[in-house]
């Protein structure tokens, strides 16, 4: 139960810091509003929670376990 818990937010992480990383970088321009957006401190936090979330679910793939 752990393990799906953790992956589940490792994968949201992913998708998370992936938006927040490319709204950062001015590649993304939804929502158009966004004050994310061309700001270089959401790429640096975007990449940051991206790479933590990449950790946690490889760390959750090799882990040993039940399944």
């Amino acid at each position: 139960m752990r393990r799906s818990i953790l992956t589940l937010l490792g994968v949201l992480g992913i998708l998370l810091g992936g938006l927040w990383t490319l709204q950062g970088l001015g590649i993304v321009q939804w929502p158009a509003s966004s004050f994310m957006i061309s700001q270089k401190i959401w790429a640096i936090r975007g990449g940051a929670l991206l790479l933590v979330s990449v950790v946690i679910v490889a760390a959750m793939r090799v882990a040993p376990g039940r399944r």
